[in-house]
């Protein structure tokens, strides 16, 4: 009868381990030079993807794009730029004759775009003009935007995986399967030593636990290792948390100042419609009489007053946000602050006229911007004169000690419905559209508010008052950094 060779628990584990882990790596390179020619190739659309955007920009603003493409095409070499409608007819290509071109919807870029609003293909030869081409292509609201760079040795060698990490892996891999067989020899003495403790339990013998998991060199080996891959595995979630961070951020500042130029686009059409209806009146030459000629003059100048608030206001929005770091900071005394908003307030109209109050026991100092600190209560005082319907403004100092300080702003009017309360801050949100722009607003008053606090190192809410009005209670650090 033959003998039956019996392969050591040490060597069986080893050979498991060792086809486990050359399967895993194996899989790990594969999937490395994928992803990684996936994420050249996305980050290369990305890029047309931006000249995409800017070009549609450019053309559904009505605006000559053919100079757009001469300006912007030098950085990459051979860019070939098309103009297609939604329909897939092909209006415009700065290389080719259009009279040529088929119908282009079937193309796996314009399809994608269609259906997901961008997309991209590597490597297709063009039926135009027999070249192989990268292509990248963005859907508009009425064209799409195709870009397309030639498919050329110095293209593929820049798609391409990196093959340094083959050797990074192979070097791991010879490595791994190093410490797996020291490491496997070990466990087979201890799983050894294991089936021997088990066996004396079995048989209620005593045991001695030393013997069991002894600490010697695969111990410290072992907690190193783990030491190390745990630190390494939180190395990268948290270059991964910041760089999602960073994206979000980046979009949502990209988001703001997209719907920031909206909004005043939409804001700019009024006053400026209204100022070229009164030019016009003006002159036509229409026998006027001098009233009606002075009350055309009168609105011009009402609505040119509306333009230079608002810009002035979307001036200073963006210099908080984008330029934080120029604004100087001093030390402000906000007694004084509330002192002059009370001189401004004695000489306005009796009719008019509101009564602060003020319950400030001691002097507040805060290392801050006098002008923006400034803007905080006056924006707040023009608000209340404005909108609140009340003839009373109270300030109160809340809280003061070294870090900071709370006050409360708040008026005796008819106050906001509660469902309006979140959305005060928002830029271009009015309670009462129409009133509002009747009463001169750009409102822009109390972002301007919600970014002043902001920049102090403090924050903001509002709320309705108990008895009627609205109150304000914001906190302003002391010594906030830039």
């Amino acid at each position: 009868m033959a003998s039956v060779i019996k392969i050591s628990y040490h060597k069986r584990l080893f050979l498991m381990l060792l086809a486990f882990s050359w399967t895993i790596i194996l899989c790990s390179i594969g999937f490395h030079f994928l992803r990684e020619k996936e994420y050249k190739s996305e980050l290369l659309s990305a890029q047309l993807q931006l000249y995409n955007r800017q070009l549609l920009e450019t053309i559904e603003d009505g605006l000559p794009f053919e100079e757009f493409i001469e300006t912007y095409s030098k950085p990459y070499q051979d860019l070939r730029v098309s103009v297609i409608t939604l329909t897939g007819t092909v209006i415009y290509d700065n290389m080719i004759s259009i009279d040529s071109l088929d119908n282009h919807r079937q193309r796996h870029e314009i399809a994608e775009a269609l259906k997901n609003g961008s997309g991209y293909h590597i490597g297709r030869q063009s039926v135009s003009d027999g070249r192989e081409y990268f292509y990248s292509a963005t859907k508009g609201d009425r064209v799409i935007v195709r870009t397309a760079i030639p498919y050329s040795p110095s293209l593929k060698e820049l798609l391409k995986a990196d093959w340094d990490f083959l050797g990074l892996m192979i070097i791991l891999s010879l490595v791994t399967s190093t410490l797996a067989y020291f490491a496997t020899r070990k466990l087979g003495k201890n799983i050894k030593r294991l089936t021997q403790f088990a066996a004396k339990a079995e048989k209620g013998e005593y045991f001695d636990e030393d013997e069991l998991f002894p600490n010697d060199e695969l111990g410290t080996i072992s907690n190193h290792i783990v030491h190390l891959y745990t630190k390494l595995q939180q190395t990268i979630k948290d270059r991964d948390v910041a760089y999602e961070a960073t994206m979000r951020e980046e979009q949502e500042k990209i988001r703001i100042k997209r719907q920031l130029t909206n909004n005043i686009n939409h804001e700019l059409k009024t006053p400026v419609a209204s100022i070229q209806v009164c030019l016009e009146t003006l002159l036509s030459g229409i026998n006027l009489s001098e009233e009606k000629r002075q009350g055309l003059i009168e609105r011009c100048y009402i609505n040119n007053e509306r333009l230079r608030r608002l810009l002035s206001d979307v001036s200073l929005i963006t210099r908080i946000e984008d330029g934080s770091q120029l604004i100087g900071k001093e030390s402000v005394v906000i007694n004084n602050i509330i002192e002059e908003i009370a001189d401004e307030l004695e000489i306005m109209p009796e009719e008019e006229k509101f009564t602060l109050h003020t319950d400030f026991p001691e002097q507040v100092v805060v290392e801050g911007n006098t002008s923006l600190i400034g803007s905080i209560f006056r924006n707040l005082t023009e608000n209340a004169i404005a909108y609140s319907g009340g003839r009373n403004i109270y300030i109160s100092l809340i809280e003061n000690n070294d870090q900071m300080c709370k006050i409360r702003f708040e008026d005796d009017g008819c106050g906001v419905d509660d469902k309006q309360l979140p959305r005060l801050f928002e830029r271009f949100y009015r309670v009462d559209k129409g009133r509002t722009r009747r009463m001169g607003g750009t409102g822009l008053g109390l972002a301007i508010v919600k970014h002043a606090v902001q920049f102090h190192g403090g924050t903001i809410i509002a709320s309705n008052h108990p008895n009627g009005g609205l109150r304000f209670e914001f906190v302003l650090m002391k010594h906030s950094e830039l």
